[in-house]
């Protein structure tokens, strides 16, 4: 298995209510791909987080292997998601992939 997890820093113009908008558009769009990309095993989004944290968004998502990974970042469905929910609203974007 392979874990993906990222990190993203919403835009700064966003209000806290614009933020969790954004927030709960990713949550939807990323998790609803389990299922649509093959390989995709599960995508856990969160965002309600402790004070002090630098990070508005997390995806933390599971892949059978590397290759599903490396589909998956071309998978039509998957570049819609993060054409329209994610990259238009996002200023940092950390990410780290490992073997689990």
């Amino acid at each position: 298995m392979v874990r993906h997890v990222i990190l993203w820093q919403l835009k700064d113009e966003f209000s806290p209510e614009e933020k969790l908008a954004v927030a709960k558009g990713i949550k939807e769009g990323l998790e609803g791909l389990v299922g649509q990309v093959p390989g995709l095993v599960s995508a856990h989004v969160q965002f309600e987080k402790l004070a002090g944290c630098t990070a508005d968004v997390m995806l933390d998502s599971e892949f059978e292997n590397e290759d599903a990974l490396r589909a998956y970042k071309d998978h039509p469905a998957h570049v819609a998601v993060a054409d329209g929910k994610v990259r238009p609203n996002v200023k940092v974007r950390v990410s780290m992939d490992y073997i689990k």
